[in-house]
């Protein structure tokens, strides 16, 4: 429960702007210049703060990123790591899923590999009180839409 001196001092928010942008490649150019800009916020500071919190990871991986403006032209961000579907594409060594996922096997996964993506997942915001093991099957699940097959040891 928030105490009422929080609540008193919070800002006003005037928008909150979920983008996926590359890493270490935010310019103030289209997605984020138009997305920022119709809120006023300075473009520049974002770039700068984004690109220094995403340079650990390889150029041109699409990076979530939800910007929470406020009223008085300032803002927040959170980085989010890469979506499931973009990791399973990079292990599977795959550019699309299958076109009818259940009958046709685009690739095949061991669990090593779903349960090295779901320590990487595990630091997300939202992912960080889930169990490994329940981000593991959600991956799995996620894999099987994708028309993955996850099984003990390649053949």
């Amino acid at each position: 429960m928030a105490s009422v001196k929080e609540i008193l001092t919070r800002k006003p928010v005037s928008a909150t702007i979920r983008l996926t942008v590359p890493a270490g490649a935010a310019r103030p150019g289209p997605p984020v210049g138009p997305a920022l800009g119709q809120y006023r916020l300075n473009l520049m500071t974002f770039c700068k703060d984004f690109n220094a919190r995403t340079q650990k990871y390889k150029p041109d991986t699409p990076m979530g990123v939800t910007i929470t403006a406020f009223k008085d032209n300032t803002f927040e961000f959170t980085v989010k790591s890469p979506s499931v579907t973009w990791y399973l594409k990079k292990a599977a060594g795959i550019e699309f899923g299958s076109s009818r996922p259940g009958h046709v096997v685009a690739s095949v996964l061991t669990p090593q590999h779903i349960h090295e993506i779901a320590k990487i997942k595990q630091s997300d915001p939202y992912c960080q009180y889930m169990s490994l093991e329940a981000i593991c099957k959600s991956i799995i699940g996620t894999a099987n839409t994708m028309g993955i097959k996850v099984q003990k040891e390649l053949d």
